[in-house]
Order: structure tokens, then sequence, then C-alpha cells
């Protein structure tokens, strides 16, 4: 840290921001329109304090008032939500968590999306100076019933639409590992949702395994998922917590809430 660099404070210098904060923390908490009077109670302020912060906060449509007297939070916030929402990357959010896990295990991380019967490699974590290491190329495609993250998005999906990817497919293999019947998958699929984690035991390709965690947005919607891949005897069983970990920070840098369903 340079000299002239000073942590940010804790709090608000200014007051007014501090009783702004304190009055919009008090209508977030409030699923209907509050009372002046008890914004006031609960914020500590006085009423013709909270009144003027109020007014104002209205005036920039922060605040709505539906009657007289009571108070809500305004739209704007709404608007301004969205912009941050929209400038929201996963790419983005998953690259220093990412890093982070390499770092930790040494085997390459890699981050993939699903394009309808296939699932994409967006961004990876390795390192060159490694020793073996299996390393998945940006823009690489692979079947999900083959690849741990596709099963992560297939368990996801509702029964008819998972028969249907079998029926569209076929459901081609690539080694002797590699799924080929439905019924097999399906007993796949289910252990997947039930652990929240899925596999693939040198299915996609023969000597690599592969670990996949779930990423999720706001709105608890699986939206990438997050794999460590590794010569088939290098696997580590203790690097699945830790891959569960960095793709739940990943999930909560776009808004997701832990422990909530997904």
């Amino acid at each position: 840290m340079k000299k002239t660099d000073r942590p940010l404070p804790t709090t608000p210098a200014i007051q007014v921001i501090e009783r702004m904060f304190a009055l919009i923390n008090v209508l977030a908490d409030s699923e209907e329109p509050i009372s002046l009077k008890e914004i006031s109670e609960k914020t500590g302020l006085h009423p013709s304090t909270t009144h003027r912060i109020l007014n104002d906060l209205a005036i920039g449509r922060f605040v709505d008032r539906p009657e007289a007297g009571s108070y809500r939070l305004g739209m704007r916030l709404l608007e301004l939500g969205n912009f941050v929402k929209a400038r929201l990357n996963v790419r983005d959010a998953a690259v220093e968590p990412m890093r982070e896990l390499h770092r930790h295990i040494q085997q390459p991380v890699n981050l993939s999306v699903r394009q309808g019967d296939e699932i994409v490699y967006i961004e990876r974590a390795y390192s060159e100076r490694s020793g073996m290491q299996v390393v998945r190329a940006i823009g690489a495609r692979a079947p999900l019933h083959l690849t741990s993250v596709g099963k992560l998005f297939l368990a996801a999906d509702e029964p008819q639409r998972v028969r249907a990817y079998a029926n569209r497919t076929g459901l081609p293999g690539q080694t002797h590992n590699s799924i080929t019947q439905f019924a097999t998958l399906e007993r796949e699929l289910s252990k997947a949702r039930q652990y929240g984690t899925a596999r693939d035991n040198e299915e996609l390709e023969l000597g690599v395994r592969c670990i996949a965690a779930g990423i999720y947005d706001d709105q608890h919607r699986l939206i990438a998922g997050l794999s460590i891949s590794a010569p088939a005897d290098r696997l580590e069983e203790k690097w699945l917590a830790q891959l569960q970990h960095t793709a739940e920070t990943i999930s909560r840098a776009l808004g997701h809430e832990s422990g909530e369903a997904a």
C-alpha cells in the first residue's frame, strides 16, 4: 500500500448520508408501505428529520409515497439494480476465484456454459509450468451427457426435456465409460440433483476425470459450471469442497443468495 493510500471508512463520513442509508434499510426490511412514525421509531431519527430526508429521496424516485404519510422503496433503485445486473458477467466474476482455486490445487479449472446440446468452455485457469495436466481449449465443445458440467445442466432440466435430449442426440459415446443408456443417465442425474455436483469418470476422454459444481444467478438459475479436470489417477476428493466454495463465491458475486434452492 502506498503512503497516500488510506483504508476506506466503514461508516459514511457525512451524517445525512448515514441517516439516508438507515432509512433505506428500514424500507427494505418492510414488504408493505411503512408510516413515517414507524420509520422514525425504527431509525431513532426525529420525525421532522425523517420527513425531510424521505422527501428528498422521493424527489430522486429512490422512495415512493403510495399515500400520504407512508413510504416504500422507489423504482429508481430497481432501475439502478438492473444496470448493475446488466454489467455483471459470469466470466468477469469467475476469473479471480478460478485463479485462486488453481493456486491451491495446481490443476486446471474450467468455466463452461450451455449452448444447446453442448457445453462450451469460456475460461480456464492453469499454469504452463505445471506438470501433467488436462487443459480444455477455450471455445471447445462437448456433449452434455459426457461432461460433469453438462450433467449439471441436464439435472436442472425437467424430465421431459432430458428425454427429448436423449432422443435428439442418441446419447453417443466416446469411450467405453461413456453413458449411452437413458436409464444410466437418469441415475447419474439423480445423484447430481442430490449432491449438487457432478462427475465425468473418463467418459469424454480416457485417462481424464472431472468434477463440477454449478454457478447460479440472482434468480437461482444455473447459468454456468465450474469444473476441475485432471489425470484420472490424480483427481483428489478433497478438491470437491474447494470447488463448491469457489462456485458459491462466484454465484454470490452474481447476486445469488447461498442456501436458497436453485
